[in-house]
């Protein structure tokens, strides 16, 4: 009220004076605007609590002027007016809410970035009056509630990231309106109830993570219209029903996690001709049948985690394609045969992990030329034979489990020279004659 009274008067003044134009209407307007900002400002720092002194100590009213220009405070970016544009507090070791911050107040603000503090409380409504907004990061804090509707008119917005809170209720379907999203991040937090089936209309998506809620239902077919996303996180939910055949179209996709969910059927063929492709995580899921025999055409794949489900059949052969490959889990499952003779090419290769299956057959000497190799994990399968004695070339390792098969002959001597090992088991199989006195 007291802006306003002000601001009449300023008018009433200047017409008397006979300096009254547009021009002059239009800076006082401005002036107008930007004493609101500031009385906005410092409005919403008096009721943080514990005001970090050391970060908010700029904000406040100048002495000098007769206005106070909040653009050299703390965080605050201004445009050419004066007018705030940007305000960035991210690790500033904020405390309170935004119940008192006036949204309204900042018709210019094109990004604002209040991650990583201890902010807590329901995100206001009024956020949906930030009509230019950008960028958003309210990641990392202590929000609750469910996310407002009216983030709907933030229709300008590209990066929305509301991460790492305790954010609870659905997604709402009106997000997929947010056409110019480039990223979603909304992930460990509370969220509950469907995907939302119109999420294939943010075509612009380069990454999304839904990870880390109690997501249910099926994966919607529509995420395969997303054919610009680098990244997609949905792990660690409660999602069911099968993998979309049609996930092969996103041809983008770098890094792909749906692991630890209730997901059904067979791995699709189509994943494979994710040529991009860097990170597979399926693991912890009820996956069942083969192991696609097309996988090896994943020539970029750096990570690939397919353990705890329930796939059978043999490891495919043209797993000795990743050359790139640094970590192999597939572990937990059915698996039966051979291991491939050729997993030596696997150069790259840091931990393997082929544990608790059905396999059978003696360990490939080949697996000896993984010079990299920290991890190798063997344990309760049906493997047999004599340890290859060229396993004291894997200078590397740190951790050899080999417990549980039906390992036979003389444990080599040359194991000893595996200087790195931390743990080395082979309890349960058959070994005979002497311990290696180089033990």
């Amino acid at each position: 009220m007291l802006l306003q009274v002000i601001f009449a008067l300023s008018l009433v003044s200047m017409y008397n004076a006979g300096v009254f134009s547009f021009d002059s209407l239009s800076s006082l307007k401005q002036l107008h605007s930007v004493e609101e900002e500031v009385e906005s400002l410092l409005k919403w720092k008096s009721t943080l609590c514990n005001e970090p002194h050391s970060y908010l100590h700029s904000w406040k009213r100048s002495s000098i002027a007769n206005t106070t220009s909040p653009c050299k405070w703390f965080g605050i970016t201004c445009n050419n007016e004066g007018s705030v544009t940007e305000l960035n507090l991210t690790n500033s070791n904020i405390q309170g809410t935004l119940q008192s911050f006036n949204f309204s107040s900042f018709a210019n603000c094109v990004s604002l970035d209040l991650s990583n503090n201890k902010l807590s409380g329901f995100i206001p409504s009024q956020i949906g009056s930030l009509s230019k907004l950008i960028h958003l990061d309210l990641s990392m804090n202590k929000f609750s509630g469910h996310i407002p509707l009216e983030i709907e008119f933030l229709t300008n917005m590209s990066s929305l990231d509301l991460s790492q809170n305790q954010i609870t209720g659905s997604i709402p379907a009106s997000i997929c309106n947010l056409n110019d999203l480039t990223t979603l991040y909304l992930d460990a937090n509370k969220l509950s109830g469907y995907i939302p089936e119109d999420i294939g209309k943010l075509i612009s998506l380069t990454d999304l993570a839904f990870s880390i809620n109690y997501l249910i239902g099926q994966i919607p077919t529509s995420f395969c219209n997303l054919s610009n996303l680098n990244t997609l996180y949905l792990h660690t939910n409660m999602l069911s029903g099968y993998i979309p055949l049609e996930i092969g179209k996103i041809e983008s996709l770098i890094d792909l996690e749906l692991s630890k969910n209730n997901l059904i059927g067979q791995i699709p063929t189509s994943i494979c001709n994710l040529s991009n492709l860097n990170i597979l995580y399926l693991y912890e899921n009820k996956l069942s049948g083969f192991i696609p025999l097309e996988i090896g055409k994943l020539k970029s794949l750096v990570n690939l985690e397919l353990s705890t489900n329930n796939l059978s059949g043999p490891v495919p052969a043209s797993i000795y394609n990743f050359s790139n490959l640094n970590k192999l889990y597939l572990d937990e499952n059915k698996l039966s045969g051979f291991i491939p003779l050729h997993i030596g090419k696997l150069k790259s290769l840091v931990e393997l992990a082929l544990s608790t299956n059905n396999l059978i057959g003696p360990i490939p000497a080949s697996i000896c030329n993984l010079s990299n190799l920290n991890t190798l994990y063997l344990f309760k399968n049906k493997l047999s034979d004599n340890i290859p004695l060229e396993i004291g070339k894997l200078k590397s390792l740190v951790t050899l489990d080999l417990r549980s098969n039906n390992f036979s002959g003389p444990i080599p001597a040359s194991i000893c020279n595996l200087s790195n090992l931390n743990i080395l088991y082979l309890n349960t199989n058959k070994f005979s004659g002497y311990i290696p006195l180089e033990i």
